[in-house]
């Protein structure tokens, strides 16, 4: 298994790794390793056939995964649908779900979790353009 590593961090920023996804095995969270404070975060891959073998509902967050690789099925209650590489699913609160790997290859994902109805102003709205010089 795969175990997330901190590899700097400083006043305002925490900088980690999973490590090689092509390798990933298992689910890490990242928010213990990041500190993170506003949603968390984890990697997960399940191998051909495999399902997480267990349904879960939040009460208070919602779910939204990205598939990195492979394919499978996607179950929320009694609805269910194919996913694939370049997937996104929000999954509300109080709703069961899982996720199924059917490809021939490992079901990479990410998920991030988050209270719901809390995002505020976005992108736009949210960020200011800063005057630095530019180091990279």
């Amino acid at each position: 298994m795969n175990e997330i590593k901190l590899l700097n961090k400083g006043e305002k920023f925490a900088h980690a790794s999973v490590g090689n996804l092509h390798t990933f095995e298992g689910k890490q969270f990242v928010k213990d390793a990041t500190g993170a404070t506003s949603c968390e975060i984890s990697f997960g891959t399940l191998p051909t056939g495999a399902a997480v073998p267990f349904f879960h509902s939040h009460r208070n967050n919602e779910e939204n995964y990205i598939i990195l690789s492979g394919a499978g099925k996607f179950q929320i209650n009694d609805e269910f649908f194919d996913i694939a590489e370049g997937s996104v699913i929000r999954v509300a609160t109080n709703c069961d779900r899982n996720i199924k790997c059917t490809s021939a290859e490992p079901m990479t994902y990410i998920c991030i979790q988050a209270a719901e109805g809390s995002l505020g102003a976005v992108t736009g709205d949210d960020a200011d353009i800063t005057e630095r010089e530019n180091k990279l």
